[in-house]
């Protein structure tokens, strides 16, 4: 499988409201895999929803990844995370 069908699937996944998803996707940022430039605010977003469904590994890997982060990171990060939500609850409108 290519590198970009799976984080198309990861994605496509997420969009569905599946928490090992954005886990996986969390991974994906925060190290820069399968393709992907490593992006610790978008790694952040994605960590921060797994464990907002309550993903503990995903809540040490958001504050791993946290501490290598400026406040203005986190913060971006978090308005991301809730941009996410509220398009997902219109997506399932």
């Amino acid at each position: 499988m290519g590198a970009d069908l799976l984080v198309a699937e990861c994605l496509a996944a997420a969009a569905a409201g599946d928490t090992a998803a954005y886990f996986d996707l969390g991974v994906i940022y925060s190290t820069g895999s399968h393709g992907v430039e490593a992006d610790l605010i978008d790694a952040h977003k994605w960590f921060n929803l797994a464990a907002s469904r309550g993903h503990e590994e995903a809540a040490w890997c958001r504050a791993d990844i946290a501490e290598e982060m400026t406040a203005r990171e986190i913060a971006e990060a978090q308005r991301r995370a809730r941009e996410w939500l509220s398009a997902g609850s219109r997506r399932a409108a």
